[in-house]
């Protein structure tokens, strides 16, 4: 949720950390705040607000020729945003920044209090840095403190840690939130996520749960909680800096919708082969699939929504029954779990925590766990029996959108695999499938990007709304989830998806004159009850958007305000058409309003509190 960036070297660390905090800004910009060690003393600088207004504060001469020291960017959880609740929190001995929530934090602080201790945030974190400073102050040991500490939490936590005793060390610890050390020519880091180290290095750790590492000069040693020295697997990031950065886009959710066709062409083609999905460098043995008797999609947000999609096509192709469920619901309301169920974890990061969760509740259940996640290595990666990797690459914008496009397409592919192995489509199907999947849709999102200016002047027309509707049937309507979703999650305008055939169940009360629906039209066998959805709106004034095709639109006369028509293609691959319509609507409505488009309000990319 929240971004951590450390460095100790040879380098002044200020302009490092200051560079670290804007390329993690995504994960939270509520607030910011560093510790730097000069001359053998800590001092924090720390400010509310966006990361320009803590540069501001470090512009002083006393900042340079300070070589370690910690960063932090804030998505608010325990106290409203503030100078005072910014991180880092400090004691007499230490400073600490933290990532995810501590659960027993009350009680902590109780036990604290009594022993004279005064705290000044209204955040979890501050009674943590108390905790450690009680510790280290009894067993004068960093390591021991830390270890002593890291038992009494309950919750999930990434930790940074500078001790005044030892001012060009940092200690870092995780459990259930990322984060990640590297070592350069000059020095070491630690950092939240990739981005912020690629500018020095390609190579880096992904620290294990319940590992220290000890960074110093341009080492680092591990150690488990014996104190005994422990090894980490080095890894290589897969893609460059330049990938991470804008491109000459103004911002990132519209470079990465433009990055789409590419990154549907790195998904799906390495799993083609000889016309048939083919998963066998992955999972080595996918029989398991022929034999599973349900499958429980499980995710949060817009993972949750490409499970949506998901559904549709297992269901129609594989004739699979599939329960989609919200991650943080799953695990708390004890669901019905059987030895032939496969349960599927989407997640973007792979360290979500409800759907981290969620997965260790299915696993300890004894059921069969598949992850499909981006990130290489990430928690519900490394803990699923099996993983598919997307191949999205880098994702700025706090709002997915070509990792939504790649679930999907990998969620196509899983249907078409198992279609194969339960014999519910001839070979000639499958294989007509897999090749529009592999030629066909990377240049059909070509064709639909280059029709965004006149998404952005349809924008124009309902940006001013106070509320918007979806409608659409079959998996129109599951698209529509992620449409609203999108839009309101960037332009701030309050939107609900509905199928369209419950429109006269209620919602079509909301609706009145100028209200704005954006309606889907794509999929024939029911677009004839579509329109007769978009006709109940416009007979209550509805302004409709119709995003569908010329032919369709002319074989069933649909009515509409305003059109985003599609690109001629195959209907069965028409939803990647209207996924990046839709999500070109809700970028221009945004930046239209001049809102910060990558970095919403409230909103953080990574999801690592529950």
């Amino acid at each position: 949720m929240c971004g951590i960036i450390g460095y100790t070297g040879m380098r002044d660390c200020v302009p490092i950390l200051l560079e670290g905090l804007k390329t993690l800004e995504y994960r939270g910009y509520d607030s910011a705040g560093i510790t730097y060690a000069k001359d053998g003393v800590l001092h924090s600088v720390k400010a509310k607000g966006r990361l320009s207004i803590l540069a501001e504060r470090l512009t002083e001469p006393s900042v340079e020729g300070a070589t370690s020291g910690i960063g932090h960017t804030r998505w608010a959880t325990h106290g409203a945003p503030s100078d005072k609740n910014s991180h880092p929190h400090s004691t007499e001995t230490l400073s600490l920044v933290h990532n995810g929530i501590i659960e027993n934090y009350a009680q902590i602080g109780d036990r604290l209090s009594r022993e004279g201790y005064v705290f000044l945030s209204d955040t979890d974190t501050e009674r943590a840095a108390a905790l450690l400073d009680f510790y280290y102050k009894e067993v004068k040991d960093p390591k021991k403190a830390i270890f002593r500490l890291c038992r009494d939490l309950r919750g999930s936590y990434a930790f940074g840690i500078l001790f005044r005793s030892e001012p060009n060390t940092i200690y870092a610890i995780r459990r259930d939130s990322p984060l990640i050390v590297a070592n350069t020519e000059d020095g070491c880091l630690i950092s939240s996520d990739i981005p912020a180290i690629l500018p020095y290095t390609r190579h880096y750790y992904r620290l294990s749960e319940g590992v220290l590492a000890v960074l110093s000069g341009k080492e680092i040693y591990f150690f488990n909680e014996e104190g005994e020295s422990v090894s980490q697997t080095e890894e290589v990031v897969s893609w460059n800096v330049e990938e991470a950065k804008k491109g000459g886009y103004h911002h990132f959710m519209l470079k990465e919708i433009h990055e789409e066709p590419e990154a549907l062409r790195k998904t799906v083609e390495p799993r083609i082969r000889d016309g048939f999905v083919d998963f066998s460098h992955e999972l080595p043995d996918d029989t398991f699939l022929g034999s599973v008797k349900r499958l429980h999609i499980v995710a949060c947000g817009t993972a949750m929504h490409a499970g949506l999609v998901g559904k549709s096509l297992i269901e129609r192709y594989a004739r699979l029954p599939v329960n989609v469920e919200i991650a943080s619901e799953f695990r708390y309301r004890d669901p019905i779990l059987e030895k032939d169920d496969l349960v599927v974890l989407i997640s973007q990061s792979g360290e979500t925590a409800d759907t981290l969760a969620a997965l260790r509740h299915a696993k300890s259940k004894g059921i069969r766990t598949l992850a499909i996640v981006n990130v290489i290595g990430s928690s519900v990666a490394r803990e699923a029996d099996d993983v598919l990797y997307t191949r999205a690459g880098p994702e700025i914008a706090v709002a997915s959108t070509k990792a939504y496009s790649v679930q999907c397409s990998l969620l196509y592919l899983l249907a078409l695999r198992l279609a194969k192995l339960r014999n519910t489509m001839t070979d000639g199907q499958i294989a007509e499938l897999s090749d529009l999947l592999l030629h066909n849709v990377p240049e059909l999102i070509e064709r639909t990007l280059e029709q965004s200016e006149i998404v952005r002047r349809v924008a124009s027309t309902i940006k001013d709304a106070e509320h918007i509707f979806y409608i659409g049937r079959d998996i129109d309507s599951s698209l529509c989830t992620e449409a609203s979703l999108k839009l309101k999650e960037i332009s701030y305008i309050h939107s609900e998806a509905y199928a369209s055939g419950e429109l006269k169940h209620g919602t079509i009360s909301l609706v009145t004159d100028d209200v704005p629906v954006v309606a889907l039209a794509t999929v024939s066998k029911v677009c004839e009850k579509t329109v007769s959805g978009i006709r109940e709106v416009k007979a209550r004034g509805a302004y409709v958007v119709t995003v569908t095709t010329e032919a369709l639109a002319k074989q069933y006369e649909i009515p509409s305000d305003e059109w985003l028509i599609l690109p001629n293609a195959d209907e069965r691959i028409l939803p990647f058409s209207a996924t990046t319509v839709m999500q070109l609507l809700a970028y221009h409505v945004s930046a239209l309003k001049g809102l910060d488009v990558d970095k919403p309000r409230n909103l953080a990319k990574s999801v690592t509190v529950e």
